[in-house]
């Protein structure tokens, strides 16, 4: 893949998040992706990030990335970003600063890494 290429699957992904389309948001994943956070060290596969993602948009309503900084590189890219969104409980506003380190193949995402300060997940419940 080139760099537009990679910008294009990178830009796809997150404003699939944004709109709670879990289904393109799966498309971008290789199907024997791996999903890696550091806050828990454990490796999932794209069903179970399916389950968590649908979890969070059924939550978390009004979402943004915000302050996008998205850098490409050869087989993959990086994203550092603030989430941005309100709970559907209380209309409470949350923010997560978190950054993400992706490598791809074939036009799909075959590694997710993300990083974020797990102190700030407790506003997401």
């Amino acid at each position: 893949m080139n760099s537009e290429e990679i910008r294009e699957l990178a830009t796809r992904f997150f404003d699939c998040v944004e709109a709670g389309d879990i289904e393109g948001l799966i498309a971008c994943y290789a199907p024997d992706a791996e999903i890696w956070h550091n806050t828990d060290g454990l490796v999932q596969g794209p069903e179970d990030n399916r389950v968590v993602l649908a979890g969070m948009a059924k939550r978390i309503v009004d979402r943004v990335y915000a302050d996008r900084r998205l850098e490409v590189f050869p087989g993959g890219f990086v994203q550092q970003h603030v989430l941005r969104g309100k709970r559907v409980r209380d209309g409470g506003e949350v923010a997560l600063a978190a950054c993400l380190v992706c490598q791809v193949k074939d036009g799909r995402i075959t590694r997710l890494d993300e990083y974020f300060d797990s102190a700030h997940l407790v506003q997401f419940q």
